[in-house]
């Protein structure tokens, strides 16, 4: 497990105006008392994130970063809807106190919610456990996104939270454009997709709550690992094709662990983690269908956008605004992504 991705560090004295952050807590956040205490998480690469204790109790912020911004990149705005929308469902989640739209107080715009006393689990593989232990663990995330996609969007008040519709279409526009505003190197494999892609879109239209970057470190675990406490980093979520949503949190299986944290290659019956097949039927078993079609196109089409972001972040990483160490390690990896997610097309071609 790598170190510097847990935990919290310091952070610098003028960063924040300590005394207005405390004010304005004073304000907004009920039952708050004390004085603030801050440190930064080390991990995560988009919206710096951050643990404020003040004397027994802890609570994170989550601020858009400074400078120049890609646009509609890092809205913590809508995960602070979603996350405060999302509180009464079988999808756990932090509980939200306030989003502060003032600039003046940070900086940048910012939303307070609970800590979550847990574990992160960065290693797919989850060393130290038993089978049993996976096994869980792996079911636990499998509920966890199908409850997710089983919400009532409308009945939670998130009905204007996406456009309906076209969800594939306008992500694939999305992120060739965020691309583009980032790109750094030309990527043979990244074109072809971009080429391909729009053209070959499945005609199979489903709605729900997507969050757009559900993977096992962006959940944190009570300490035995065996339940999920709640579900972070919401950014990337809106109203879009959950079969998509799915397939992005299942590429794991076709990648190594040096492409993306995968777990290709692997022992899984060893290990008691389930096949990527068993995986996606315990899947279409909570959701009520009896197979994905277009699996192969929903692969294809997640390796693309991720590489899209990794990509943003090696353009932060050149512009000198990346928020973590590890920022230019994860932004080389953009075309071993668009590498991998061509392979899916040409296994797609084989087949035709």
């Amino acid at each position: 497990m790598n170190q510097q991705f847990i935990g919290t560090k310091p952070i610098s004295e003028n960063l924040f105006d300590k005394d207005k952050l405390e004010d304005f807590f004073k304000k907004n956040v009920r039952d708050f008392s004390g004085n603030l205490k801050i440190e930064q998480f080390k991990g995560g690469q988009s919206n710096p994130t951050f643990k404020i204790t003040a004397d027994e109790k802890n609570y994170v912020i989550r601020r858009k970063p400074p400078g120049k911004l890609l646009p509609s990149a890092h809205a913590v705005d809508r995960e602070y809807k979603v996350i405060s929308a999302l509180r009464n469902t079988n999808v756990p989640v932090p509980k939200t106190y306030c989003l502060c739209e003032d600039e003046s107080i940070i900086g940048t715009m910012f939303y307070v919610m609970d800590f979550v006393d847990g574990i992160v689990l960065w290693d797919q593989t989850l060393p130290g456990y038993s089978q049993k232990q996976r096994e869980q663990i792996y079911q636990q995330m499998n509920y966890v996104i199908s409850e997710l996609h089983k919400v009532d969007h409308k009945k939670i008040g998130l009905e204007d939270f996406g456009k309906p519709g076209n969800y594939i279409s306008r992500q694939i526009s999305r992120w060739t454009r965020q691309y583009r505003a980032s790109e750094t190197e030309k990527i043979e494999s990244m074109e072809n997709l971009m080429n391909w892609l729009p053209e070959n879109i499945p005609d199979d239209e489903m709605v729900s709550i997507v969050h757009g970057d559900f993977r096992m470190d962006n959940l944190v675990f009570n300490k035995a690992g065996t339940e999920i406490l709640a579900v972070l980093d919401w950014e990337l979520s809106t109203l879009g094709h959950p079969l998509a949503d799915f397939a992005y949190h299942s590429m794991y299986w076709r990648l190594t662990a040096q492409e993306f944290r995968g777990i290709k290659g692997e022992d899984l019956s060893a290990l008691g983690i389930p096949s990527e097949n068993n995986y996606v039927e315990m899947y279409c078993k909570s959701i009520g269908v009896n197979s994905i079609n277009n699996w192969d196109f929903y692969m294809a089409y997640n390796m693309f956008r991720l590489a899209g972001i990794l990509q943003g972040i090696m353009g932060r990483v050149v512009d000198g605004t990346a928020t973590s160490a590890h920022a230019l390690e994860q932004g080389k990896k953009a075309k071993l992504m668009a590498d991998a997610g061509w392979e899916q097309v040409k296994k797609i071609k084989g087949a035709l």
